[in-house]
């Protein structure tokens, strides 16, 4: 990079690259649903997903493991690379042909908020849910195989299963962060329009704002968003499954309990949304997670009877608030956030999304880090090859000049040279061969003319 026509020291780069802020240099790795949230005035204050990372640096523990019937055998389940996708590589050893169960999935976001399973309600099912099966729900994201959360439904009636018979549920009743009263939040989760026949009319598979009682505590204490087909409470247009809004004592898909104009979405992989205003106002949006925008399904006035809500700010996942866990549903990652997020904050979001690559089992060639030098134009992306055992570095120079281009390791020793010469304007490509090299992080450093233009990092996984 340039200061002044000076030559920036690999120390200083090295420092920056290990996390001291010492080089202002733009990071291209695509934002996840956090970081856009944050940047638009609405951020997180819960994330949850077995899948993968909610925020591009989030490198901390994505779920945890309970392996059986060893209940105190435990492990965390970590991304492959900050922002990156889980590894599921590691369930599967810690495993091995033992059952295992979810027994907490972490909140990203910070605000501590983790999900363990529901203690029961305090008026209906008043026994405590069942933890996910670990394994029950494979798919494969971006070409890796991850696990989702299968949430299975109590059949019983009324909520009196046999030993072990409960639904699945999760949930946190003292909570930071989440919104009250009428304040204005967003929530969404990737599930799916194709779990079984989708005979999914037991309520409530909800995601969302509880009461932290565990009790139905009467109309606007609640706002989870419903995913289902149920149509004894609302309904859309078609058979379903719809994206509707659980309001306690009610779920809605516009300002009544039917509203065709709110479609069916039976995709394999849905994005639901619910986004809660302050005021009397809400909307639905709901697409495809693996293509497109998304589509507003209603928004405008709440119910009679829901104009100012009543929210209490627990969270639940695959029940009502009342603990109702009649429902069923797959759960791949979901937020809430603090503040009503705009219809293009969420279709960014939704890029992201089907970004993600749900269902694609293509082997990954993955982009992970690019940067930009905005004085001087010239750009930078790398993409690792698992195939051939090679990184290749793009770059863009807006001028001709002489660049050279190592490849160094986290201790600042020098492991490559891959350019060195004078190059013309244009796009570029070289190739480094890390076959033979062990797996980990490396550093790439480039200079053109002498000074310091761009680096990065290149992670090598085996």
């Amino acid at each position: 990079m340039k200061y002044s026509g000076m030559f920036i020291s690999f120390n200083a780069i090295f420092a920056a690259i290990i996390g001291i802020s010492m080089i202002p240099q733009k990071s291209f790795a695509a934002p996840c649903p956090c970081d856009i949230y944050a940047d638009s005035g609405a951020p997180c204050v819960a994330a949850y997903s077995t899948v993968r990372a909610l925020y591009s640096s989030y490198n901390g523990p994505l779920y945890q493991v309970r392996r059986l019937p060893d209940t105190a055998n435990k492990i965390n389940i970590y991304p492959l690379t900050p922002g990156g996708i889980a590894n599921a590589a590691v369930q599967d050893s810690f495993l091995g042909s033992n059952a295992g169960t979810i027994s907490e999935i972490y909140d990203q976001s910070g605000k501590g908020n983790n999900l363990i399973k529901s203690p029961g309600g305090g008026q209906v099912c008043m026994h405590q849910d069942q933890e996910a099966v670990a394994n029950a729900l494979p798919v494969m994201v971006g070409g890796y195989k991850v696990y989702g959360i299968k949430v299975i439904s109590d059949t019983s009636s009324p909520c009196t299963p046999p030993a072990g018979g409960a639904g699945t549920g999760y949930r946190l009743d003292k909570t930071a962060g989440i919104a009250t009263g009428d304040k204005a939040e967003t929530e969404y989760m990737v599930t799916s329009g194709t779990y079984q026949s989708y005979d999914n009319s037991g309520c409530c598979f909800d995601f969302g704002n509880v009461e932290t009682n565990n009790e139905d505590d009467g109309a606007a204490t609640m706002e989870a968003v419903y995913f289902g087909n149920g149509a004894g409470w609302g309904h859309g247009g078609g058979s379903g499954p719809w994206v509707m809004a659980d309001m306690e004592n009610g779920i809605f898909s516009g300002s009544t309990s039917a509203n065709t104009g709110n479609t069916s979405v039976p995709y394999p992989y849905v994005t639901a949304v619910l986004i809660g205003k302050s005021g009397g106002t809400y909307a639905l949006l709901a697409g495809n997670a693996q293509s497109g925008a998304l589509t507003t399904m209603y928004s405008g006035a709440r119910p009679s009877g829901y104009t100012t809500m009543k929210k209490q700010g627990a969270i639940t996942l695959g029940t009502g608030g009342d603990n109702s866990d009649h429902g069923m549903g797959y759960f791949y990652e979901g937020v809430m956030t603090s503040g009503a997020a705009t219809v293009a904050t969420m279709n960014l979001v939704q890029a992201n999304i089907v970004a993600a690559k749900y269902g694609d089992s293509t082997p990954p060639t993955s982009v992970r880090y690019e940067a930009e030098n905005a004085a001087t134009g010239s750009a930078f992306a790398v993409r690792y090859i698992p195939s051939n055992g090679s990184a290749v570095i793009s770059y863009t120079l807006q001028n001709a000049g002489h660049v050279s281009m190592n490849i160094f390791n986290t201790q600042g020793r020098r492991i490559a040279g891959v350019v060195d010469g004078v190059i013309p304007a244009g796009r570029h490509e070289v190739a480094w061969d890390a076959k033979r090299i062990p797996s980990g992080v490396y550093i790439w450093r480039m200079a053109i003319d002498g000074r310091g233009e761009g680096t990065g990092r290149i992670v090598i996984g085996k």
